[in-house]
Order: C-alpha cells, then structure tokens, then sequence
C-alpha cells in the first residue's frame, strides 16, 4: 500500500532505484537521469490532504533552472498503486510565464507493483509519456543530481 500509507514505505519500494537522493518522514527527493543530464529531481511531500509531486530542475551549476519546482496535489485519493497530480495553480501560472502553454492541463502521476515503478504524464490532448523502472534488476548508485 505504496501510496496510501506513509513514504516511507514508497521509498522502501522504490530503493532498487538507487536513486533515492534524500528520505525524510515527510519528504522524498527522486534523481530522474537522462544518459549525463542529471537535471531533474522529484520531489514527493505529504501534505494535510494529501500527497504533493513537485519537479526541481537544476543545471549543470546547480542554480535553478527557469522552469522548476512545477507540479502538483492530490485532489482524490489515489489507490494503493497509482496516484495522480493535476497542474497546480503556482505552476500555471509559471508555465504562463515562461509560455509553455501545452503544459497547463498536465497531470503527472506515479504508480508502484512489486517489481516496477512508473512516471507519467498525460495531458487532454491524448499526450502521454511514461517510463518504467524494472525494480528487480538492481542498477548501481548514480551520481549525486545537480545542484544536491
């Protein structure tokens, strides 16, 4: 029950990542690399209603990039497996600024099974990307991501 309890127990799920930057009673931060680019970061916080995804994006220096800390929070209770973000109010109104007007219908969600854990997100439009982790095949440690 991954998503309906504590994360704790997601990150203890999601440990064969090797990616687990931080791990806190409230909070966890998740490195998401791409080949060498290690600008990406989720970061899962429990809220008062419930779960809260946001994405920090660094460069290679560490500063922010102009498009960060995007995301959102649950509005429905989600199932032991999946839960879903839709775009909060904050990160329209930055996807407005930066004119990224495809992005302000986003909702993210993340799902855990007992071998994979998975990224999506989809949009009106019928957009849709999603990657799977294999969670029994262990990976070696990646380097630290940007900025951490």
């Amino acid at each position: 029950s991954a998503f309906s309890d504590d994360l704790a127990e997601l990150a203890a799920a999601c440990q064969q990542l090797r990616g687990i930057h931080r791990l806190a009673a409230q909070r966890i931060e998740i490195p998401f690399h791409v080949g060498e680019d290690r600008s990406r970061t989720w970061v899962l916080t429990r809220t008062a209603g419930g779960l809260r995804l946001k994405h920090d994006h660094r460069h290679a220096d560490g500063s922010p990039d102009a498009v960060t800390m995007y995301g959102g929070e649950t509005v429905v209770p989600g199932s032991e497996t999946r839960q879903a973000f839709p775009v909060d109010a904050e990160s329209i109104a930055m996807f407005r600024r930066e004119g990224l007007n495809a992005s302000l219908e986003n909702t993210w969600a993340m799902e855990i099974q007992p071998a994979m854990f998975a990224y999506e997100l989809t949009r009106p439009n019928g957009r849709r990307f999603r990657v799977e982790f294999d969670l029994s095949r262990p990976v070696a440690t990646p380097p630290k991501p940007w900025g951490w």
